[in-house]
C-alpha cells in the first residue's frame, strides 16, 4: 500500500522573504481581516506562527492609529 503524504506547509510570507510587517500598509493588512473586521487565523491565511504574531500586532497598531476600523460600521 502506498501512503499519501500531505503537501509540506510553506508560509507565503517566508516564501516572499518578508522580514517585517509594517503597520502603515493598510492595504496589505486588510487582506487578513474578515468581513466583520476580525483577524483571520493562520490556517485561513496560510502563514507561519512567527508572521501571524507580527501580523496581529501590526493590525492592532493600525487600529489604534486609526488606519483600520475596529468593527464594521453600518447605518
Amino acid at each position: 500500500m502506498t501512503t499519501v503524504r500531505p503537501k509540506k506547509f510553506v508560509c507565503t510570507m517566508c516564501r516572499n522573504n518578508v522580514k517585517y510587517i509594517d503597520y502603515k500598509d493598510a492595504g496589505m493588512l486588510s487582506q487578513f481581516i474578515t468581513f466583520y473586521r476580525s483577524i483571520q487565523s493562520r490556517f485561513h491565511t496560510g502563514i507561519c506562527l512567527k508572521h501571524q504574531k507580527q501580523l496581529s500586532n501590526a493590525i492592532k497598531k493600525a487600529r489604534i492609529m486609526g488606519l483600520l476600523p475596529f468593527v464594521r460600521y453600518e447605518k
